[in-house]
C-alpha cells in the first residue's frame, strides 16, 4: 500500500519525540538521523497536552516546525493523534473520561490509555483532534500514513461501560428472552427481567473469588463489547482524518499476542496492519517469527509495519538486558522474510526523563555517533538502501494455515473445568513451530478465512464452533484438503453453550469418532506464552502413546475417545484408558481429517507434521520435500516473493557457521556477488544472507 506513495525501499526509521529537546538538539539531530539512513519518523505520538493546552485552544506551531525540519531532510512522516493519554485539563473538568479499573476503583489523572472507552468526553474530543491534525495538514505530502493513538489497551467497568454494554446486548440479542437463553441464565438464578439488571463483569460482580468468570456468557460478551468499544474509539479518528483526507492510510500498532482486542476483527478497519515486537534476551526465534505471521494474517498476507522495535535495550522488562551485536540486525531480516516492508524503532532519541528515559535508541543519552548501537543503525540502513525495492510487497506464498480465534481464547481460558495447565497460544506455538524448525511456510489464518486454497489446515483446540464452520471444513477435506483438530475441539458455539450430542459436537461425522471424557494431566507449566517458565511442582507423567513407532509423553491433556469411522493410529499406553485412540485418521472423499487427543514433546509435533506434508504434496520453501533432521539446527530459511523475483533469507539463530548448498543460480545481495547452483555459502553465527533469484 505504501508503495504506491513513491515508496521505493523498505522505510526505516521511528518514534521521534522533539517536543522534549531545545532548537539546538532538534538540529543536531536531523543530521544524525540523516546519517543513520533514517527515511521516516513517527511524530505527535504524546503531544496532545501541548497541541490542546485548553478546551477551545489548539495550537499546531511546535509540530508545524518539527514537520518542517524532517521534510526539508526528505524524509516521510508517520504522523500520530497523540490520543492515547489526554491533558490533566479534560480529567479535572469532565471527570466520566476516567476508567474505573477490574476492582471497581475509579482511577485519577495519570499514566496513559486511560480513557473511558464509552465517554462522551473521550469520543468527542479524540476525533475532533484527528480531525484538526488533518485539516491542519492536508496538504502535507511527506505523510505516507496516520497512526491512531497507540497500543491500545486495557478495559473500563464505569457507568458508562455498563450502559453502553446494555445497548450493545439489545443489538445482539433484540429481547431478554433470547439473552438469558444464549447466556443460560437460569443457572444460578441470574435471570435478567430488565435490560439496568446486568452489570459489568469484574472482581465485584462476577469474578468474586477469582479469575475465573462465574457467568461464562456474559463474561464472553463483555470481552467482545469491550474489544468493539475500543474499536469504535479507532474508527471515529480514523473517520474524521479520511473525512478530510479520503485516500489517507490508517492504521494503529497491535502488540501481537494481545488478549484484550481481537485483531481478527480489528483488521477489517485498518488499512496496513502495524505491531510492536520486544522479544526478550531468550525468546526463542519461532515465537518471534510467529507473532509476525500472526499480525501479516491479519491483512489476508499482505506486507505490515513492524512499527516499534528497540534498536539496544527496553526499559520495562524485569531484566532489561542489552541486544547483543547483531541482533537488531537480525531481528529486523526475520521481520523483513516475514512480511514487514516498514522497520521502526522507539525511539530517535532517548528521552531526557520520564518513565522510558532507559529506553535504548538510535541517539543515546550522549548524543554521540561513534557509539556501537548508532554505528550498527548507521550500517543497517545501508543494507537497506542495496536492498531497494526487491522485496516491497512481497508475499509469502503457503500451502498451510493455523487458525487462531480470538473468542475462541477469551472462552476456553475464562472458564472452570479447564486445566490451569493449558493456555491456548501454546497449543497454536506448537503446531506452528513444527513447521517453522521444517522451513515450511504458513499462514496464520482466521476461523472466518477461505482455506479453500490450501492443502493443510490446522485448528488446534477449536473449542468454539462457528455458525457454517462445519460445512466449510467438510468441503475442505471432501475437495482433497488435510484438516487436523486437537483436544478440546467442538466443545461449545459462539455463545458458549456446550453442543449437542456430546463432544466434539457439530465435528464428530468430521472426525469420525466421538469424545467421552478428557483427563487434565498434571505438569511443568512449561508454556511458550511470554516465556514464563514456572518451577515444577507436580509431574505427571503417567501417560504416552506410540506414533510410527516411537512413544512420546502425552502432556496437558488426554481425550477418552472412541473411533466410530475414523481409523486409529496411536493409542495411549497407560492408565484406566489404555488402548483409547490418541491420533485418528478419518478420510472423506479426496481428503482426510485428523484428531490429535493429547498434546506433547516438540520432536512428536516435527514428525506429525514432516508426515502430513509428505502425504499433502507440501514442500519446504526451497521446494524439497520435507526431512526430518532430528534436533533443530538453529538455520531459518523463508521467502518472500514479488513481480521481481524471489527474495531468500538466511537466518543464522545459532552460535555455530551454518554451510549449506544452494540450490538455484542467485545474487547476494548483501555481498554483491553471484552464488552457482549447487555452490557451498556460509552462513556465520548470527548472521544473514539475502539471496535473489530474479523473475
Amino acid at each position: 500500500m505504501l508503495k504506491n506513495r513513491g515508496i521505493n525501499k523498505v522505510l526505516y526509521g521511528g518514534d521521534y519525540n522533539p517536543e522534549q529537546w531545545d532548537e539546538r538538539t532538534r538540529d543536531k539531530d536531523m543530521i544524525l538521523l540523516d546519517k543513520a539512513g533514517i527515511d521516516i519518523v513517527t511524530l505527535n505520538v504524546f503531544a496532545w497536552a501541548m497541541i490542546q493546552p485548553s478546551e477551545n485552544v489548539y495550537d499546531f506551531s511546535d509540530l508545524d516546525s518539527i514537520v518542517k525540519r524532517v521534510t526539508d531532510k526528505g524524509m516521510k512522516i508517520c504522523m500520530a493523534t497523540s490520543t492515547a493519554a489526554y491533558p490533566a485539563w479534560m480529567a479535572r473538568k469532565y471527570p466520566d473520561i476516567l476508567r474505573v479499573d477490574y476492582q471497581g476503583r475509579k482511577k485519577k489523572f495519570g499514566a496513559r490509555h486511560n480513557a473511558c472507552p464509552n465517554s462522551e468526553t473521550y469520543r468527542k474530543f479524540a476525533p475532533l483532534l484527528a480531525g484538526k491534525l488533518a485539516e491542519h495538514f492536508k496538504d502535507c505530502d511527506s505523510i505516507v500514513v496516520w497512526h491512531i493513538n497507540n497500543e491500545y489497551s486495557g478495559s473500563c467497568y464505569c457507568e458508562n461501560c455498563e450502559r453502553a454494554f446494555r445497548g450493545w446486548l439489545k443489538g445482539k440479542y433484540g429481547s431478554l428472552d433470547e439473552l438469558n437463553r444464549a447466556w443460560n441464565s437460569p443457572f444460578w438464578s441470574h435471570v435478567f427481567y430488565d435490560w439496568d439488571e446486568i452489570v459489568a463483569p469484574n472482581e465485584l460482580s462476577e469474578y468474586q473469588g477469582g479469575e475465573k468468570s462465574q457467568f461464562p456468557g456474559l463474561a464472553l460478551d463483555y470481552a467482545r463489547f469491550m474489544s468493539d468499544s475500543i474499536l469504535q474509539n479507532y474508527k471515529d479518528e480514523r473517520d474524521a482524518i479520511k473525512s478530510v483526507i479520503p485516500d489517507a492510510v490508517c492504521t494503529t500498532n497491535m502488540m501481537n499476542l494481545f488478549k484484550g482486542l481481537d485483531y481478527r476483527k480489528w483488521a477489517k478497519e485498518i488499512d496496513i496492519a502495524s505491531w510492536d515486537n520486544y522479544p526478550q534476551r531468550f525468546t526463542a526465534p519461532f515465537y518471534d517469527s510467529f507473532a509476525h505471521e500472526l499480525i501479516r494474517g491479519l491483512k489476508g498476507g499482505k506486507p505490515f509495519m513492524l512499527m516499534e522495535q528497540s534498536p539496544s535495550v527496553t526499559n520495562w522488562m524485569s531484566v532489561n538486558s542489552l541486544k547483543r551485536p547483531g541482533e537488531m540486525r537480525r531481528y529486523s531480516y526475520e521481520a523483513m522474510a516475514h512480511g514487514a516492508d516498514t522497520l521502526m524503532f522507539f525511539q530517535m532519541r532517548q528521552s531526557p526523563a520520564g518513565t522510558e528515559m532507559y529506553h535504548g535508541a538510535v541517539i543515546d543519552h550522549s548524543g554521540r555517533e561513534d557509539t556501537r548501537t548508532f554505528k550498527e543503525c548507521s550500517l543497517f540502513g545501508e543494507e537497506l538502501k542495496k536492498i531497494g525495492d526487491l522485496t516491497l510487497s512481497g508475499k509469502a506464498p503457503s500451502e498451510c494455515a493455523i487458525i487462531f480465534d480470538w473468542p475462541t481464547w477469551w472462552a476456553i481460558e475464562d472458564i472452570g473445568g479447564i486445566s490451569e495447565n493449558f493456555k491456548y497460544p501454546d497449543e497454536i506455538l506448537n503446531y506452528y513451530r513444527a513447521f517453522y524448525e521444517l522451513n515450511i511456510p504458513v499462514d496464520i489464518i482466521g476461523s472466518d478465512d477461505d482455506i479453500s486454497g490450501y492443502r493443510i489446515v490446522i485448528a488446534p483446540s477449536f473449542y468454539m464452533v462457528h455458525k457454517g464452520d462445519r460445512e466449510r471444513f467438510e468441503d475442505f477435506v471432501r475437495n482433497g484438503g488435510t484438516l487436523v483438530f486437537t483436544y478440546y475441539s467442538g466443545y461449545v458455539d459462539e455463545n458458549a453453550h456446550i453442543l449437542k450430542g456430546g463432544y466434539p459436537g457439530e465435528l464428530r461425522e468430521l472426525i469420525g469418532a466421538r469424545i467421552e471424557e478428557s483427563d487434565c494431566l498434571y505438569e511443568n507449566m512449561d508454556r511458550f506464552f511470554f516465556f514464563v517458565w514456572t518451577p515444577p511442582h507436580i509431574e505427571d507423567t503417567s501417560n504416552s502413546f506410540t506414533y510410527k513407532g516411537k512413544d512420546y509423553p502425552a502432556k496437558k491433556v488426554c481425550d477418552i475417545m472412541h473411533a466410530e469411522k475414523a481409523e486409529v493410529l496411536s493409542e495411549f499406553r497407560e492408565d484406566f484408558y489404555k488402548g483409547s485412540p490418541a491420533i485418528t485418521k478419518n478420510s472423506l472423499d479426496k481428503g482426510n481429517v485428523y484428531y490429535a487427543a493429547t498434546g506433547s514433546v516438540p520432536e512428536f509435533y516435527g514428525k506429525f507434521i514432516m508426515d502430513l506434508c509428505v502425504e499433502a504434496g507440501v514442500k519446504d520453501c526451497l521446494g524439497n520435500e520435507p526431512e526430518d533432521e532430528g534436533e533443530w539446527s538453529g538455520l531459518e530459511i523463508s521467502l518472500r516473493v514479488n513481480d521481481k523475483g524471489k527474495m531468500y533469507y538466511y537466518i543464522n539463530h545459532s552460535d555455530q557457521a551454518k554451510n549449506v548448498m544452494i540450490p538455484f543460480d542467485c545474487s547476494d545481495i548483501l555481498k554483491g556477488e553471484k552464488i552457482g547452483k549447487g555452490d557451498m555459502a556460509e552462513i556465520l553465527p548470527g548472521d544473514v544472507r539475502l539471496l535473489f533469484v530474479k523473475m
